[in-house]
């Protein structure tokens, strides 16, 4: 049981956590692994969020906003951690990702630096590691250094693309290669480290029991496949041996595709996806990162290898 291990004042008792980004793709495994892991959990919610619904049976809901100081200060006490998920992935430029990203990190901190507890838990991305490639990345940065200065006890984690039920960014990517048609989206030899979101969940558990011999490190982690995944890897893993036509995508086509997107956006008044930035992302040769610190500091490891997850993903999604 998760109280048995956890390094806090209160071991005998659930841990009692406040997690943002409960709605979000990766916030609903978490709300699922946590409440298995026997924690109790509050989930912060925006007042006006339509996502409401996503909000597991059996977890509190706290109304309030990212950036609503005066209100945290109220009720962060009671909390023995945050799980600080929120996180915007879309976006025209810096203005569109810093409230979440930023902002949110920033007022969250400047409460908890003055409280024993609660102590934080920051899911960053590995485009942390690399700032100047897109806003995004730079936001994701931002918000880690805004938290590392603070006074607050922290832990930041930073998992690769993450995928897995529900998913709506790589699902479609693994369906086409399902039905055959694997579009290349990189360069040649490129290699890439996954993440099953089941996984990165039980690795933010795996923080919260060990939280003293991770506090104040930031963790990369992926699914522990040696080197990432190769295109080539990507396509078996979820076609296995069957045909399949590849179809690389140029960069050039790619940064018109992102042009357009940009500018439809502007037009339109939707936060785009695929933009500039994005493309940069995309075309990054390597984005790799291993498990060696997370596993010796909390004995966490990963489970689901990406021919499994892809399954999982497309059957469940």
């Amino acid at each position: 049981m998760l109280p048995a291990r956890m390094d806090d004042r209160r071991a005998s008792e659930p841990p009692n956590i406040l997690l943002t980004g409960a709605t979000g793709f990766i916030g609903r495994h978490l709300q699922r692994v946590l409440c298995g892991a026997g924690c109790t959990l509050t989930a912060l919610v925006r007042p006006a969020s339509r996502h409401r619904d996503a909000v597991a049976p059996g977890v509190r809901v706290l109304e309030a906003e990212l950036d609503d100081t005066s209100r945290l200060v109220d009720t962060l006490a009671q909390f023995d951690f945050v799980i600080y998920c929120a996180g915007a992935v879309r976006g025209r430029s810096e203005t569109d990702f810093h409230p979440a990203n930023v902002d949110g990190v920033a007022a969250l901190a400047s409460v908890v630096g003055h409280m024993p507890t609660p102590r934080v838990v920051l899911v960053s991305s590995l485009a942390a590691s690399r700032p100047a490639l897109s806003p995004y990345a730079a936001s994701k940065r931002a918000g880690e250094a805004l938290l590392a200065a603070s006074a607050a006890r922290w832990v930041v984690v930073r998992p690769p693309a993450v995928y897995g039920p529900g998913d709506t960014e790589m699902r479609p990517l693994l369906a086409a290669i399902r039905r055959g048609l694997a579009p290349i989206i990189g360069p040649r030899g490129q290699r890439l480290s996954l993440l099953h979101a089941d996984d990165l969940a039980r690795a933010v558990v795996a923080v919260v029991e060990n939280f003293d011999a991770c506090a104040g490190r930031i963790f990369e982690l992926d699914d522990g496949h040696p080197n990432g995944y190769g295109w080539g890897e990507i396509v078996a893993a979820v076609r296995g041996s069957s045909r399949c036509l590849r179809l690389p995508v140029p960069r050039v086509l790619l940064a018109l595709l992102a042009r357009a997107n940009l500018h439809g956006s502007k037009w339109f008044g939707y936060a785009p996806m695929l933009t500039p930035g994005k493309v940069r992302e995309l075309c990054e040769p390597y984005w790799l990162c291993n498990n060696h610190a997370l596993t010796a500091a909390t004995g966490w490891a990963p489970h689901i290898q990406l021919r499994e997850g892809a399954r999982d993903t497309l059957a469940r999604s």
